[in-house]
């Protein structure tokens, strides 16, 4: 007797090293690129590998530029992980760069992508989900399978502006991230899985979903931030996100985060973000919590994956970021 086979759903994490969130925050500090990837990488791998679980993991192009971080970048693919793009110099602002900048962002990115981990990038995911019709145009260009950038909700405007509160920040510089996690249109974008047509041709998007109707977000640092309030309530979110997307028939896209591996004391210039507070030991109970209930209703696999497994069966085709 067979069981009947899950539906699919994808897990991916943003390989966000720490001079990335100081860049972003106007903190000056980020320019001697600190990083963590030496902690987080092993524990990541770690917590993947004892529950038998492959994701696509999106690299800075410029931490793969680094020699001091190939070998460790290179245990990713080495374990069977899928890798993606997520630009070369991590900047929000992808959005308002020219195509000669963006197709040069993209070259570098991959060169250096493909030199630590040994594997050409097919994913691509904008820092701080910057997507436009350009970007688009550039990544059909240029072969790629899928993009990653959209993160439907109307809760991004409400999140830059606490950014921007506890940024320090020039007049010019809030000008550069004014999208930074996107904007109100923002919510009314396709959850699910769809193509993206223009005169380039046509590539899929994967969202990273958020719950259907809510359009409230429920990646893990979400999970980790309602979790400060009540460990009940993040699991009450979760149920009920699993349970949303059930019903309407989402394959979820799942979202982790290093910073979702990292203690307080690991990082404190980023204690500024949501969730920074927990201990480590609490935030791997809420990632073994979430992942255990996604495993329990669906076949957690990488994005191209998902992209494979959904061939045919795309929603229509939606109009590409302005």
């Amino acid at each position: 007797m067979h069981l009947p086979t899950k539906p699919i759903a994808s897990l991916s994490l943003d390989l966000d090293d720490k001079w990335t969130y100081m860049k972003t925050h106007g903190d000056p500090n980020w320019s001697s690129y600190p990083s963590y990837l030496e902690i987080v990488i092993p524990r990541v791998l770690s917590f993947l590998a004892d529950r038998k679980l492959k994701i696509t993991f999106f690299i800075v192009g410029q931490d793969a530029a680094f020699a001091k971080n190939r070998s460790i970048l290179r245990l990713l693919s080495a374990a069977g992980h899928e890798i993606g793009n997520h630009s070369f110099q991590h900047e929000p602002w992808l959005h308002l760069y020219s195509e000669s900048e963006i197709q040069r962002e993209f070259a570098q990115a991959e060169e250096a992508i493909e030199q630590a981990t040994g594997v050409r990038p097919r994913g691509f995911r904008g820092p701080g989900f910057s997507v436009s019709e350009t970007v688009i145009k550039v990544l059909i260009a240029r072969g790629y399978r899928y993009d990653a950038s959209t993160l439907p909700t109307f809760l991004g405007p409400l999140a830059r502006a606490y950014y921007f509160f506890t940024a320090k920040l020039a007049h010019e510089e809030k000008k550069q991230r004014a999208k930074l996690f996107g904007t109100i249109k923002d919510g009314l974008r396709p959850i699910a899985l769809h193509t993206w047509r223009c005169s380039a041709g046509s590539i899929t998007e994967i969202p990273v979903t958020t719950i259907p109707v809510l359009r409230t977000p429920f990646h893990l640092s979400y999970l980790l931030y309602l979790s400060g309030f009540s460990n009940a309530l993040a699991h009450f979110y979760l149920r009920l996100a699993i349970a949303a997307c059930r019903w309407r028939n989402i394959a979820p896209s799942f979202l982790l985060h290093p910073l979702d591996f990292v203690g307080p004391g690991e990082a404190p210039e980023l204690s500024f973000f949501p969730g920074m507070k927990l201990s480590l030991e609490q935030k791997l109970k809420v990632a073994d919590t979430a992942l255990g209930e996604l495993t329990r209703h669906f076949q957690l696999v990488p994005l191209e994956t998902q992209v494979t497994k959904a061939a045919g069966d795309l929603a229509p085709l939606a109009t590409i970021p302005a």
